[in-house]
């Protein structure tokens, strides 16, 4: 096998010597990116190119179980490597992340397109039937179906073009990411007073001033904005000027002209892949991506979106209807404006509900949410115990670390958290991994989980609305897919499954927020230590389908904006925009300004560097099943260790070794009903 040649000193020369292999952030240069990346390349070609061309008979052993070992090298400094270009990025790794991605994407078709290599895969694809272990099989079954999908089929000629238009996406992708940095950290709203800020708690206040001394406005105060169009903040500023401007700042990201402006890079990012799907052989990129998902088709998931969006439009509309009459009985005579939605539909839940959410924050401080909620959560559900660890070096001083062990004290790997938000994080809340499960490498997992809160100033408590807890679960949900892993390949380990699969675990973790154990433990006054109030948490519940109108039509405009971008015929190309995305919302019935998509085309970060392209109904086809499965933990005992073996035993333990519906099914004892997803979202 061929050796790397990187100096001593290269933090990615070796495997890390730190338990379960967790990268050695302490001794980690910027520097060390670039030679690593390159080394990690040249070797992994080798690799590849041994298996290729040996002379023997392809088999599983000779040929899909080495290429599952292959690129050790190249994935240890990939995995640290392209996290940190989403969560500490800085100009020195940009700069690699633009010179890199073009040469990453070649060398995976110099992969995926070796006919050699293509013929091995195929011989022992053919030969399965043979192999005795059936996740042999399944890996068989993935790996041909991978190749085949990326092009292995194709004459040279298409190759060669298919090549071309690889690198030059992993370009586009990489300039969109930095532009939609540099633009929402540019946009951010600069505020001169704090009556300007009325409505804000303390905590949040103290957040924006801390944040504005940091960018270099002191005396002032900062509202950073976070991925989605609609921003927190509106539901509680009372200052209609300042709910505008923010708004308005939220809404114009990477569309003013300037040199952030990312409108031609979509543009030719949907012509690219229309064009990629034409080379092999789809209708569009949509059809392509989802031959390989659970949706099967296009068709498939416009009929979902649209079968949904009249109901949904019908029920925003009396929401908005209510809103007016709010704002006649209590206003000024101003008509509903976007900017108005989330702070009147406040009112409007306090109003029905007595539901204060500023009042609710101070029942949810993040550490007692974390130790005292979630982690609770996993140990009754699961029986894991999470403690921290101080002793393993980290990428920022934010970043804390637990080491997971199981109900019978074995140690099963490590969760990361880094939950504040930072200029050099990218918006929204995600989950990764630095090291993936795999019995064959003999790697247990080591997960990450990101959230972008914000950081009050020190001493002050960092509050959580409701919607923050529940997302603090959703990504955990996503953490214990990888974390319960126990699978003996990687390619098939963890979280490696479909788009509209991947989300079931983490929407699955979700209402587990509601459970009244959870709160009975987390939710108390930050300053008193008293426990919610029973009214309250009642209020909560009651409150919670209040607004799903909104909700639900925000979220289905972003997804038909998605299908309507990634179904261009190849050789369709679209002149503007600002004007296609308009057509295609008011071509499904979901065009209004008041309810704008819940992200715009050039800021929506899922679609075009994100890997959910033609994938962002997932979130929807994902809470169908995750509705259901907790419909089916509530009908035998809710939070028990019972239903918690049965999840991780059918689903969260199995990576891709399963079809993801036989998984679902396993656990459900039936075929998916979708009356649980109505009832959540208050559609019934």
């Amino acid at each position: 096998m061929p050796t790397a040649t990187l100096p001593a000193d290269n933090a990615f020369a070796l495997a890390s010597k730190l338990p379960y292999s967790t990268p050695a952030f302490d001794t980690i240069r910027d520097a060390h990116y670039l030679p690593a990346l390159t080394e990690g390349m040249r070797v992994h070609r080798e690799e590849v190119r041994a298996i290729a061309t040996q002379q023997d008979a392809p088999t599983f052993a000779n040929t899909i179980e080495p290429l599952e070992r292959s690129g050790a090298l190249l994935t240890r400094v990939c995995k640290v490597f392209f996290n940190l270009t989403e969560s500490t990025t800085n100009p020195t790794i940009q700069a690699i992340q633009s010179e890199v991605a073009p040469k990453l994407a070649a060398h995976q078709d110099a992969i995926y397109l070796d006919p050699q290599l293509f013929a091995h895969v195929e011989a022992v694809f053919a030969a399965r039937a043979t192999l005795g272990d059936a996740e042999q099989r399944r890996l068989a079954e993935r790996y041909h179906t991978a190749f085949v999908r990326h092009g292995a089929r194709l004459l040279p000629a298409a190759k060669t073009r298919l090549g071309a238009i690889n690198a030059a996406m992993s370009t586009l992708t990489t300039q969109f990411q930095e532009r939609l940095l540099a633009e929402t950290k540019d946009l951010a709203v600069v505020v001169d007073s704090q009556e300007e800020l009325a409505g804000l708690d303390a905590s949040s206040i103290s957040a924006a001033a801390a944040a504005a001394q940091a960018a270099g406005h002191p005396g002032k105060f900062l509202l950073t904005l976070q991925l989605p169009t609609s921003q927190g903040v509106l539901s509680s500023l009372q200052n209609r000027t300042t709910r505008q401007r923010v708004f308005e700042a939220s809404m114009a990201r990477c569309a003013r002209g300037n040199q952030h402006d990312t409108q031609a890079l979509v543009r030719q990012l949907a012509a690219l892949r229309a064009e990629r799907a034409g080379l092999l052989g789809y209708s569009s990129h949509a059809d392509q991506v989802l031959a390989d998902q659970m949706a099967g088709s296009a068709a498939a998931v416009n009929t979902m979106l649209k079968s949904m969006a009249r109901q949904i439009v019908a029920k925003t509309k009396a929401e908005a209807a209510e809103l007016q009459a709010w704002l006649d009985h209590n206003g000024k005579g101003e008509q509903l404006a976007a900017w108005d939605w989330s702070f009147v539909a406040q009112q409007v839940r306090q109003q029905r509900y007595q539901f204060d959410e500023g009042v609710v924050k101070q029942f949810f401080e993040l550490d007692r949410v974390l130790q005292d909620g979630l982690f609770f959560m996993a140990k009754t559900l699961y029986g894991i115990d999470l403690r921290e660890r101080t002793d393993l070096p980290v990428y920022h001083a934010d970043v804390r670390v637990f080491e997971v062990f199981d109900a019978n004290g074995g140690a099963i790997g490590l969760f990361y958290a880094d939950y504040y938000a930072r200029p050099s994080k990218r918006g929204g809340a995600w989950m990764d991994n630095f090291v993936d499960q795999s019995g064959l490498l003999a790697q247990q997992p080591v997960v990450l989980n990101v959230m972008n809160l914000q950081k009050p100033s020190a001493g002050q408590p960092t509050l959580l609305s409701f919607d923050d807890v529940t997302t603090l679960f959703h990504e955990f949900g996503h953490g214990v897919h990888g974390l319960f892993s126990r699978v003996h390949f990687p390619m098939l380990s963890g979280t490696s499954v479909p788009r509209d699969f991947v989300e079931f675990p983490s929407q699955f973790h979700e209402d587990f927020a509601f459970d009244p154990a959870v709160l009975a433990k987390c939710a108390k006054h930050w300053q008193t230590g008293a426990a919610m109030p029973p009214e309250l948490v009642d209020k909560i519940r009651a409150a919670r389908a209040f607004g799903q109108g909104f909700a639900s039509l925000e979220y289905v405009a972003a997804a038909i904006l998605d299908m309507a971008w990634h179904s261009l015929a190849p050789g369709r190309e679209i002149e503007n925009v600002a004007a296609f995305e308009a057509q295609a919302l008011q071509d499904a019935g979901v065009a209004w300004d008041l309810v704008p998509p819940r992200y715009r085309s050039p800021y929506f970060a899922h679609i075009w560097p994100g890997g959910y392209s033609a994938g962002y109904y997932a979130y929807m086809w994902s809470e169908a099943l995750a509705a259901d499965a907790f419909a089916c933990c509530m009908e035998n005992g809710g939070m028990t260790a019972a239903n918690g073996a049965r999840f991780r035993d059918a689903v969260l333990s199995r990576g891709m070794t399963r079809e993801p519906m036989a998984m679902f099914t396993a656990f459900r004892g039936r075929e998916l009903d979708t009356k649980a997803l109505l009832k959540r979202r208050g559609l019934l």
